[in-house]
C-alpha cells in the first residue's frame, strides 16, 4: 500500500471497474429490494442536497446487496419543462433568435440536441460521489416507451371522469407565459408599500377605507367584505360602494375570512387575482373579472385610460389618479412576501385562465387509506401529519403549462371547439368515431412536468407491459426524498400508483432533512454559501472558487460581498477530501431532523478518519505479509475482546440501518474503529507481536486481519472506495475468494464476550488513569513509573496479575505495589477505577517548584479567558442580540473553562502538600 491515502488515486478506477463488470444490475439470491431514484432535472449537476440523499440511497442500495437481495436503485431524469426550455431558449437568445423563429417542431429537435450533448451532466457526476444505481435501466421522461405511458394514463384518466378543462386561477409567470406548481414560485419577503384608499359609498354617506398591496388589481374588484360579527360595518352588509376610478357599483359582504384587528377591518375582494378572494367570491357567487392579460399588461375590461400598460406601470398612474380624485388616505412602507418564478424570477401573478385538471379527491381518498392502515409507512412518523393535513385539504391538480418541451396534451379539438382525446390523432378519431375529412388541431399545452414523475415508479420498470422488472420490483422497498415535496411528488406517486398498479408503489418513505451551512442558513447563489460537492471531494484553489461563487449571480451588485466572504472562509482554496470523507459526514447527518447543518471541520475529520483507516490497514499488512497467520484454538482475553466488540459493532449497525439512522449507524463505525481498534486493539497486539510467543503472535495476526476484514465490509456502504482499495490487499491473507468488496456478504454478528469485555474494559481504565496523571504532571513519554494500588476487590488483584505485562507496555510502568487499605497516601496523584485507587507518589518526581510556577501560570491564563466569558455572558446585550450558535458556543467555552481551572487548583494542591 502506498504511505498515504490518496483517494484521486482510487476513486475513479474502482467505479470504472464496477460498472464494466456490471456489478450494480440486478442479480441476488434474495427478496427483491428497490429504491427509485428522485429523478433530478436533466439542466441539472449535482449539488449538496442530491449528494447528501444520492449517499442514503446508495448506502442502503449497497447494504442490501451485501445481504445477498435482489438490488435495484433505478436511475433516470426528469426532462424540466421550464428549466430546458429555458437554456435552450437563451442559447438561441444569443444568436439573436426565439424560438417562435425556429417553430414548434424545429426548436424541439433544438432541445433533444441539447439534450443528446449536455443532459448526462448529473449522471456522470453521480458515478464521481459513488452511486451504484443499474445504468443499464437509466430512463428519460420523454423516451418513447415512458411517453406513452403518459399518453395512457391522460387518456384512461380523462375517459374516467377524472381529468377536465376548465377556468380557474393559476400562479402565471408573465415571463414565460405559463402556468407554474406551487414547487415552482418562491416567496421572500421584500420591501414595498401599503396603499390606504377610499371607496365612496353610493349613498353619500362617506366612504370605507380599504387597504392593498397592489392598487392595479383594485379594477377588478367585485367586492368589499367584513368580518359578519363586526359591529362597525353590520349595517353596511348589502350595501353598495363606487369602484375607485371604475364607474362601477360593488357590494359589502360579509365573510368570516376577513381579520376585523387588520388595518380598517375591510378587505377588497378580486376573484380574479387573489387566491383566497377567489375562494370568497366562489361561496359569494361574485363574478371574476380579469383585468390582466398574458404579459401582465392591462386588458381591455379596465378603464381605457389602463389598457395596454404593465402592471406596475399602470400601478403608478393608479396611484396617481386616486391621489388627484381625493381618494388616497394614506401611503405606508410595508414587508410583504413576493412570489417569483423560480426560474424567471419575475413577480407572478394569480391569473384565470383554462387550464387542464385533473379531479383528485377520487384518487385522493385510498392514497390517504394507505398510509392510515400501514401499507405505507414514514420514517420519521410525525411526516404521516403533514401529509394527512394537505391531502384532506387537496384541490385539483392543475396539470397544463403553455411550454413546448414536455409531453403535449393528446387532446385535439374540431372546428366546433369539441375536445378529442387519444394516444394519437388517429387513436382520437377512432375513439370519437369522427371522419378522416374533419380537421383537427392538437392542444399546444403540455403536460406539469411532476404529472409524469407521478408514474415514475411504474414506468420506469416498462408499465405498461408487464416485463419482469415491474413483476420483480413493484412495489418498490423505500422511497428517500425530502419533505418539500411530499405533496407535489410524493403523495402523487401514491394515487397514481394505486390507480393504475393497485397497489402501492413504495412501502416505505424515508423523509431526511434539508442540507443548509454551517449557521443553519439555505445554500443559495445570491448568500455566496454554496458548497459543490465536487469542489469538496477534488479540491478548488481560491481564485476559481471565487469566480465560481460570483459568476451568473442573479444580483450581481452582491458579487463584492461573496467575493470578500469567500476569501476570508477559504484564504487557502478547499483541500481535496475525497468522496469516502465526503459520504461518511453525509452519513453521520442523517439525522432526523428537519435542518442539516453542514460544516466543513466535519468532512474534515472524516478524512482523518479515512487516514487512520489507511494506517491501521498499512500497520497490519506490514504484521502479517509472509507471517505466519492462523486462527488459535486458546485465543487470549485481548483476542476475545475485540472480536466480542466488533460483533456488537455489526449487530448495532445493522439495528440502526435497519432504523434508517444512518447517523448512528456512522457513530457506531466510528467509534469502533478508530477508538477500539486503531488506538486500542492496535496497540495491545503491538505487544504480543512483540513479546509474544509465536503461537499468541499468529493467532494476533489472524484477529488484527479478521477484524479488520469485518469492518471494512461493515464500512462498505457508506464509504466504498477506501474499503474495496484496502479490502483486496487484505482478502489474499485470509484465503478470502472474491472479485469486490460490493458482492461479499455483509457481516453476522456473533457470540458476545461478556466476560472478556468486563476484563478489557478495566484494563483499559487503568490505562487511561495513569495516562491522565502523566498528563497533568507533564511527565515525558518514555519515563517509566512505579504505581501503588490500594483498595479494590480479589478481581482487580487477580486483573492485575494477568495484565501485569499489557500495563507496563502500554503505560510504562516499571513496577505496581499494592498498598494495605490505611496505609497513608497523601502525597501521590490519584486515579479511581471503580474502589481501586491508582496512586503515583510525587516525591522525587516532578519539581516541585517548577511544576507550581508552571501550573500556576496556565491556571492564571485560564482564570483570565473565564471572566472574560463570564463578562460575555452576563452581558444582556450580547446574550439578546448575538445568533444563538455564537452563544452556545460561549457557553461552551465558559463550561471548559470552569473545568480547567477546577483540575488546576487541585492539581496544585497535591503539589502544595509535597513542598510542606
Amino acid at each position: 500500500m502506498d504511505k498515504s491515502y490518496d483517494p484521486a488515486a482510487i476513486e475513479q478506477r474502482w467505479y470504472q471497474h464496477w460498472e464494466e463488470q456490471s456489478y450494480f444490475a440486478p442479480g441476488g439470491g434474495g427478496d427483491p429490494y428497490c429504491i427509485m431514484l428522485p429523478p433530478p432535472n436533466v439542466t441539472g449537476s449535482l449539488h449538496m442536497g442530491h449528494a447528501f440523499q444520492d449517499t442514503i440511497m446508495d448506502t442502503l442500495t449497497r447494504w442490501q446487496r451485501m445481504k445477498g437481495a435482489d438490488t435495484l436503485w433505478q436511475p433516470g431524469t426528469d426532462h424540466a419543462g421550464i428549466a430546458t426550455q429555458m437554456v435552450v431558449e437563451r442559447q438561441l437568445l444569443a444568436q439573436g433568435k426565439s424560438r417562435h423563429d425556429l417553430g414548434r417542431e424545429r426548436f424541439i429537435d433544438a432541445v433533444w440536441n441539447w439534450k443528446d450533448q449536455s443532459g448526462d451532466t448529473i449522471s456522470r457526476q453521480m458515478r464521481r460521489l459513488g452511486a451504484s444505481v443499474d445504468w443499464s435501466n437509466h430512463r428519460f421522461t420523454m423516451d418513447e416507451p415512458l411517453s406513452h405511458a403518459v399518453r395512457l394514463v391522460f387518456v384512461r384518466l380523462y375517459e374516467e371522469g377524472l381529468i377536465y378543462r376548465g377556468e380557474r386561477l393559476v400562479n402565471w409567470d408573465p415571463v414565460l407565459h405559463t402556468a407554474l406548481s406551487d414547487l415552482e414560485v418562491v416567496s421572500h419577503e421584500e420591501n414595498g408599500k401599503l396603499w390606504h384608499i377610499r371607496y365612496p359609498r353610493c349613498d353619500g354617506s362617506g366612504h370605507l377605507v380599504v387597504a392593498t398591496t397592489r392598487p392595479e388589481t383594485l379594477l377588478g374588484d367585485t367586492a368589499v367584505a367584513v368580518h359578519p360579527e363586526d359591529e362597525r360595518y353590520r349595517d353596511l352588509v348589502g350595501k353598495e360602494l363606487e369602484l375607485p376610478l371604475t364607474g362601477r357599483r360593488i357590494p359589502v359582504i360579509a365573510d368570516e375570512y376577513v381579520e376585523r384587528e387588520f388595518g380598517s377591518g375591510c378587505v377588497k375582494i378580486t376573484p380574479a387575482h387573489d387566491f383566497n378572494d377567489y375562494e370568497i367570491g366562489r361561496r359569494h357567487n361574485l363574478p371574476l373579472i380579469n383585468v390582466l392579460d398574458p404579459n401582465a399588461c392591462l386588458n381591455e375590461q379596465a378603464p381605457e385610460a389602463y389598457r395596454g400598460l404593465d402592471r406596475f406601470a399602470a400601478r403608478e398612474r393608479i396611484v396617481a389618479d386616486l391621489s388627484e380624485h381625493g381618494l388616497l388616505e394614506k401611503i405606508e412602507d410595508h414587508r410583504l412576501m413576493i412570489p417569483r418564478g423560480d426560474r424567471s424570477h419575475a413577480v407572478v401573478e394569480p391569473y384565470l385562465t383554462d387550464q387542464w385538471y385533473v379531479k383528485i379527491a377520487p384518487l385522493a381518498e385510498p392514497a390517504i387509506e394507505a398510509v392510515e392502515d400501514g401499507r405505507i409507512r414514514f420514517v420519521p412518523a410525525n411526516w404521516s401529519k403533514t401529509y394527512f393535513d394537505w391531502m384532506h385539504r387537496i384541490e385539483d391538480w392543475c396539470i397544463s403549462r403553455q411550454l413546448w418541451w414536455g409531453h403535449r396534451i393528446p387532446a385535439w379539438y374540431d372546428p366546433d371547439g369539441r375536445i378529442h382525446v387519444g394516444l394519437d390523432e388517429a387513436d382520437a378519431r377512432r375513439r370519437s368515431s369522427l371522419d378522416e375529412q374533419v380537421p383537427l388541431r392538437q392542444d399546444d399545452d403540455v403536460l406539469d412536468t411532476w404529472f409524469s414523475s407521478a408514474l415514475w415508479p411504474f414506468t420506469t420498470l416498462g408499465w405498461p407491459d408487464q416485463t419482469d422488472y415491474l413483476e420483480r420490483f413493484y412495489p418498490t422497498s423505500v422511497l428517500v426524498t425530502g419533505f418539500d415535496i411530499i405533496f407535489f411528488w410524493v403523495a402523487r406517486m401514491i394515487m397514481m400508483g394505486l390507480r393504475f398498479m393497485d397497489d402501492v408503489p413504495f412501502r416505505t418513505i424515508y423523509i431526511h432533512g434539508l442540507i443548509r451551512d454551517a449557521h443553519g442558513q439555505k445554500m443559495s447563489k445570491s448568500k455566496g454559501n454554496v458548497l459543490d460537492p465536487l469542489d469538496l471531494i477534488d479540491g478548488i484553489e481560491l481564485e476559481p472558487l471565487v469566480a465560481k461563487r460570483t459568476t451568473g449571480l442573479m444580483q450581481p451588485e452582491m458579487a463584492p460581498a461573496i467575493e470578500k466572504a469567500t476569501r476570508r472562509e477559504f484564504p487557502d482554496g478547499i483541500p481535496a477530501y475525497g468522496t469516502d470523507a465526503l459520504r461518511f459526514t453525509f452519513a453521520a447527518l442523517a439525522t432526523t431532523g428537519r435542518d442539516i447543518r453542514f460544516d466543513l471541520g466535519r468532512i474534515e475529520g472524516n478524512r482523518n478518519f479515512c487516514n487512520k483507516v489507511w494506517n491501521a490497514a498499512r500497520f497490519v499488512l506490514m504484521q502479517t505479509e509472509g507471517q505466519q497467520v492462523t486462527r488459535g484454538e486458546q485465543t487470549g482475553v485481548i483476542d476475545r475482546w475485540i472480536l466480542s466488540r466488533m460483533h456488537r459493532m455489526v449487530a448495532e449497525v445493522e439495528s440502526q440501518l435497519n432504523d434508517y439512522r444512518l447517523d448512528l449507524a456512522a457513530q457506531v463505525l466510528y467509534e469502533f474503529t478508530w477508538n477500539e481498534y486503531c488506538d486500542w486493539y492496535l496497540e495491545f497486539a503491538k505487544a504480543t507481536l512483540q513479546s509474544g510467543d509465536a503461537a499468541a503472535r499468529s493467532t494476533t495476526r489472524h484477529v488484527l486481519l479478521t477484524v479488520l476484514e469485518t469492518t471494512l465490509r461493515t464500512l462498505h456502504p457508506i464509504m466504498p472506495f477506501i474499503t474495496e482499495e484496502i479490502w483486496q490487499r487484505v482478502r489474499p491473507a485470509l484465503g478470502i475468494e472474491g472479485d469486490s468488496i460490493m458482492l461479499q456478504p455483509f457481516p453476522v454478528p456473533g457470540p458476545i464476550d461478556e466476560e472478556a469485555e468486563r476484563d478489557v474494559t478495566w484494563l483499559k481504565e487503568v490505562v487511561q488513569g495513569l495516562r491522565r496523571i502523566r498528563s497533568e504532571l507533564n511527565l515525558p513519554p518514555a519515563r517509566m513509573l512505579d504505581v501503588w494500588f490500594q483498595d479494590g476487590s480479589a478481581s482487580d488483584r487477580d486483573r492485575q496479575q494477568r495484565f501485569a505485562d499489557a500495563i507496563g507496555q502500554l503505560a510504562r510502568v516499571h513496577s505496581i505495589q499494592w498498598l494495605e487499605p490505611d496505609a497513608a497516601s497523601d502525597q501521590c496523584a490519584v486515579a479511581l477505577v471503580g474502589e481501586l485507587k491508582i496512586l503515583l507518589p510525587l516525591k522525587g518526581l516532578v519539581n516541585v517548584e517548577e511544576e507550581l510556577a508552571r501550573l500556576n501560570k496556565q491556571l492564571e491564563r485560564e482564570t483570565l479567558d473565564l471572566r472574560k466569558s463570564e463578562g460575555k455572558l452576563g452581558n444582556r446585550r450580547f446574550v439578546d442580540n448575538a445568533p444563538g450558535e455564537v452563544v452556545e458556543q460561549e457557553r461552551q467555552r465558559l463550561a471548559a473553562h470552569r473545568s480547567n481551572v477546577e483540575n488546576l487548583n487541585a492539581q496544585l494542591q497535591r503539589l502544595e502538600a509535597l513542598r510542606d
